[in-house]
């Protein structure tokens, strides 16, 4: 959701010559080529197979693999997006190799240095040499963190551009009759980070809340891999079982994913980017974490912070219901520009000096 607007908007200018790397990380069908063919994405160029395994196996087997590559090619630059192990990697081993990094989507903090995403936004935006701002916090934090104002850009949310132009095409979606519910009927809830599904007294006080609200609206909830296996056996399971309007899928592309979500009543999640998208639909959002690294969802959006504390899950849940849930507003850039403005920035300055 990414990487694709900003893929278009240089290569349709004509300056650039782009090689897209796919490092394997997400290396489910239905968790990358689906987004691949929803997006209009060309196939990658290089394709790693990298998978799944540990935090520094998946660093270091980028890394290992990404070298050669990089050496081979020695690009002018290397663009990076989000936190996760794959950007990290790309960053280190390009700045190892003297190539310039952009990291797009920077500055943001959680300030919990226990999440592996806070330590891998970190550690990019110290070696990277553009840093593209998706909100004012990010400016705030790279500012207190010495970073000089030549190399921060605030360019807007590249999430929202994918949004933006293809929010008709989810709309020909047919996932609301597939799955027998009704728009504004339903909320969708997401659920994968580690410190809420791999700890079971945490995932259980979430559940038990969830099986209080799935009885006054019926929640979709797309099963993250990892989320998928501690669904099976334990406590877990057997509050599950007494969710009768508790509505499971597999995971969904993106066409349909935000068909879903622009249909939905509310949206409860411990993702990142769906409390921007949101905000940027106007829809309620509730986080199902203690801190957000998009505090403008919460100051300007539509995005409450909820924890895994079941009584305030149930409490802001039933707000929402009441039809007092937040309305928000849009943040500045978040207008679908941002990757003509992250293009412009790579002709005016980088490709400059």
């Amino acid at each position: 959701m990414k990487i694709a607007p900003l893929h278009r908007a240089l290569d349709v200018r004509d300056t650039f010559d782009l090689t897209l790397v796919h490092t394997g990380q997400h290396y489910d069908d239905k968790m990358s080529k689906i987004f691949f063919d929803d997006l209009r994405m060309p196939k990658p160029d290089i394709y790693l197979g990298v998978g799944s395994g540990t935090h520094a196996q998946q660093t270091a087997g980028v890394m290992q693999k990404l070298e050669p590559i990089f050496i081979d090619l020695h690009p002018d630059l290397v663009v990076v997006v989000g936190d996760v192990n794959s950007t990290l990697s790309a960053a280190l081993t390009a700045s190892k190799l003297h190539i310039p990094v952009a990291h797009i989507e920077a500055g943001l903090r959680s300030n919990n240095r226990s999440m592996p995403e806070e330590i891998n936004r970190i550690l990019t935006d110290a070696i990277s040499d553009y840093l593209f701002v998706s909100e004012e916090s990010g400016l705030a934090n790279l500012k207190k963190e010495g970073v000089a104002d030549a190399k921060i850009f605030h360019v807007g949310n590249v999430m929202i551009d994918s949004l933006k132009q293809f929010r008709d095409n989810a709309n020909e979606s047919t996932i609301l009759r597939d799955l027998a519910i009704k728009s504004s009927a339903y909320a969708v809830l997401t659920l994968h980070r580690p410190s809420n599904v791999d700890l079971q007294g945490k995932f259980t006080n979430i559940l038990r809340a969830l099986e209080k609200i799935q009885w006054e609206i019926p929640i979709v909830f797309p099963i993250h891999p990892r989320t998928r296996k501690q669904l099976e056996g334990g406590s877990v399971a057997d509050i599950i079982s007494r969710m009768p309007y508790f509505i499971l899928t597999e995971p969904l592309g993106y066409l349909d994913f935000l068909k879903l979500m622009m249909e939905s009543k509310f949206l409860l999640t411990d993702s990142g980017g769906i409390q921007e998208e949101t905000t940027s639909l106007g829809i309620p959002c509730l986080t199902l974490r203690e801190e957000t690294e998009r505090p403008a969802t919460v100051t300007v959006g539509t995005n409450t912070i909820v924890g895994s504390d079941s009584e305030k899950i149930i409490t802001e849940a039933r707000r929402i219901l009441d039809g007092e849930g937040k309305k928000g507003t849009i943040p500045e850039l978040w207008d679908g520009k941002s990757s003509d403005r992250i293009a412009d920035v790579f002709i005016n300055h980088s490709m400059t000096n």
